[in-house]
C-alpha cells in the first residue's frame, strides 16, 4: 500500500466559508492584488465579499481583471508588475481555473522582476513567490488544491503547465454558492474536467492507494451530475451544485498526486486551435482513454464501471454526448501535432500501455 502525497493547502469549504473565516487574511500582509477574469467574480458575489473583508481588515488592494480564458503569460507578467507597483504582500485569485492558475504565476512574477513572460517555464528564480489565497467560483478546475498552473505561452500561443511547491495556494476558500451563477455550458464543461481529472488519475502509472480513494469518491459524486446533464439538460439545483463542487475538489486531490494523462495534453490543441472549452476538450479523448485503460487494467476498469453504474460503451457514449465535439482536423494540422508531441511526452508515459505520439495521431484521425 502506498499513500505518498503532498498537499500543503489549507482548505476551507462550505456555504459562507469565506465570510466566516476572512480574518485569516490578516496574517498575509497589509496590501494585496485581487486577480479576476471578466464579470463572473462580480456576478457571483465573491468579489464583493473579498473587497468587503479587506476593507474591514484595513488591507489595501487593487483589482486586476485582465485574465482571459486560458491565461496568457504576458497578462500574468503584467499583473505581476501591477502587484509590485502597489507593494502587494499577497495575491487573492477569484474565479475558475484561469484566474486561479494565473494567480499562481502572478505571485512568481511579482517577486521576481527579472523574469520575462516566457522565463516562468524555466522554473529558475531567486525570490520566493508571494502567498496566494484562492476563492473558487467554478466546479471543475481543482486548482484550489493542486500545485499546478496551466498557462498559454504568449510567444508561441501554446498551452504549457508549470508545477511545484511554489504553485500551491496557502489558503483556498471553497464555497459552492459562488458556482450557482455559472451558465449551463460552463457547468457541464467543468464537470467533465473534474471527471477527466479523476479518471486520468485513476489509471495513471503514478496512481497509488490514496489517489484511488479520491478518484473512486469523485466518480460516485460526479455520476449524478453527469447523468442529470445527459438526461435532463437543465441547470442543477443547489444540492447538486454543492456535490459537483466538492467532487471537483476531491478529483483535484487525486490529480495532485498523479498528474494527468494524454487526454489533457491532446485537449490543449482543441482549445488552442478550435476554441473548445478546456473541460470539453479533455473529455473529447476520455472515451479513448477509458477503452485503452480497460484493455490494460480490466479489473480496475470494472470498478469504475460498477461505481458509475454503466458498462464501458454506455459511459463512453455519455461522455461523447456531453463533450459534443464537432471539428475537422486537416492533414497539415495533424502533422504539426505529431511533431509537437516528441516522445517521450510525460503525460503520454503515464497512460496505460505503450502510448506514443503515433497513437495520439491515430486517435486524432477520427476528426480528419
Amino acid at each position: 500500500m502506498t499513500i505518498n502525497s503532498y498537499m500543503p493547502v489549507q482548505i476551507i469549504s462550505g456555504k459562507g466559508c469565506f465570510n466566516e473565516n476572512y480574518k485569516l487574511l490578516e496574517k498575509f500582509g497589509k496590501s494585496c492584488l485581487i486577480v479576476t477574469g471578466g464579470n463572473s467574480a462580480k456576478k457571483c458575489g465573491a468579489l464583493t465579499d473579498v473587497v468587503s473583508a479587506l476593507e474591514k481588515l484595513g488591507i489595501s488592494y487593487s483589482v486586476f481583471d485582465g485574465i482571459t480564458e486560458n491565461p496568457q503569460t504576458a497578462d500574468c507578467h503584467r499583473a505581476g508588475e501591477c502587484a509590485r507597483s502597489i507593494d502587494a504582500d499577497f495575491i487573492i485569485g477569484i474565479g475558475g481555473g484561469s484566474p486561479l492558475d494565473a494567480s499562481k504565476a502572478i505571485a512568481i512574477y511579482a517577486s521576481n522582476p527579472c523574469l520575462s513572460p516566457a522565463d516562468i517555464y524555466l522554473r529558475k528564480y531567486d525570490n520566493k513567490a508571494l502567498p496566494v489565497v484562492l476563492v473558487g467560483t467554478t466546479s471543475g478546475t481543482g486548482s484550489e488544491v493542486t500545485g499546478v498552473s496551466v498557462l498559454t505561452d504568449s510567444s508561441v500561443g501554446l498551452k504549457k503547465s508549470i508545477s511545484g511547491p511554489d504553485c500551491y495556494s496557502v489558503v483556498s476558500f471553497c464555497d459552492y454558492t459562488y458556482t450557482m451563477t455559472m451558465p449551463y455550458s460552463v457547468t457541464v464543461s467543468t464537470a467533465l474536467d473534474a471527471f477527466a481529472h479523476a479518471v486520468e488519475g485513476y489509471f495513471s502509472s503514478t496512481a497509488n492507494d490514496l489517489s484511488d480513494v479520491y478518484a473512486e469518491k469523485a466518480f460516485g459524486m460526479l455520476r449524478t451530475g453527469l447523468l442529470h446533464f445527459f438526461s435532463n439538460k437543465t441547470m442543477p439545483d443547489e444540492n447538486l451544485r454543492e456535490e459537483l463542487y466538492m467532487a471537483s475538489l476531491v478529483a483535484g486531490l487525486c490529480l495532485n498526486i498523479t498528474g494527468t494523462c494524454f487526454p489533457h495534453t491532446m485537449g490543449y490543441i482543441l482549445t488552442e486551435d478550435f476554441g473548445i472549452a478546456h473541460g470539453r476538450a479533455c473529455a473529447a479523448f476520455i472515451p479513448d482513454f477509458i477503452k485503452i485503460s480497460a484493455e490494460n487494467m480490466p479489473s480496475k476498469a470494472q470498478k469504475l464501471f460498477d461505481i458509475m453504474g454503466m458498462d464501458c460503451d454506455t459511459l463512453c457514449n455519455l461522455i461523447d454526448v456531453l463533450a459534443d465535439i464537432n471539428i475537422e482536423i486537416n492533414d497539415e494540422q495533424m502533422s504539426e501535432y505529431e511533431n509537437r508531441w516528441t516522445d517521450p511526452v510525460k503525460n503520454f508515459s503515464r497512460t496505460p500501455g505503450n502510448f506514443t505520439s503515433a497513437t495520439a495521431v491515430d486517435i486524432l484521425k477520427k476528426y480528419n
